[in-house]
């Protein structure tokens, strides 16, 4: 009985142990040196990659989280579903596709995706308080996907311009109208509007974190992995 309960114990510390170097490593800076990077393309990507795969966790249990709280039932929210904003920005659907796409317009492409989603979740912070229940733990994450998410993106941009010098950002992102659905007085109505913003951030947020996989592939190992 001690057995199990000393190897319980350890492997609760281990989690903690994880837990915290994951939190660590997203917190810090994708390249640290402002007049240029020192670090390799790998270890960026590596650096993208824990911050991207963070931001998706919490878009998960935002989205899973929001619908705990105000599904009003079973099948609640499936008719709320429509198309996502970013679904004007043409993605890859498989490895096939992907190595189709020139390296620089991948980069630009994951750009643009990320770009997409800040002012959204601008708005989407501003305007939660007209959620019944004051979810302010839903806002906070809500915050933490921003700040990450505009670190991620701040980030890319560096890395691809070691990548090709002519990758700019010119801000040609998705266009998002969905704030009149966020400031709508009927609540079902408000409900739907989050809860489809929610899930297109965790399907874009997934899609990020795949892309940056791939392109590491690609461009740190020369597609040998």
């Amino acid at each position: 009985m001690d057995s199990k309960r000393q190897a319980g114990s350890l492997l609760l510390l281990l989690l903690m142990s994880n837990l915290l170097l994951c939190k660590n490593v997203a917190s810090e800076p994708i390249c640290p040196n402002r007049s240029g990077c020192q670090v390799s393309l790998r270890e960026l990507f590596d650096r993208a990659i824990i911050l991207s795969h963070y931001i998706h966790s919490l878009s998960s249990e935002i989205f899973q989280e929001f619908d705990a709280q105000y599904s009003q039932g079973p099948g609640f929210f499936t008719q709320a579903i429509s198309m996502c904003h970013t679904a004007s920005i043409s993605t890859p659907a498989g490895k096939e596709q992907a190595q189709q796409i020139q390296q620089k317009d991948f980069v630009i492409l994951v750009i643009h995706l990320l770009g997409s989603w800040t002012k959204p979740l601008s708005h989407l912070i501003t305007e939660a308080r007209r959620l019944p229940k004051a979810p302010d733990a839903l806002i906070a994450k809500a915050t933490e996907i921003q700040e990450q998410n505009q670190r991620l993106l701040e980030g890319l941009k560096k890395i691809g311009k070691l990548v090709d010098p002519e990758i700019i950002d010119n801000g040609n992102y998705a266009v998002w109208l969905g704030l009149p659905s966020l400031q709508s007085n009927d609540l079902q109505s408000l409900l739907f509007a989050y809860h489809n913003l929610f899930r297109c951030l965790r399907r874009d947020t997934h899609k990020v974190d795949n892309y940056l996989k791939f392109l590491k592939c690609q461009i740190a190992y020369d597609g040998s992995c």
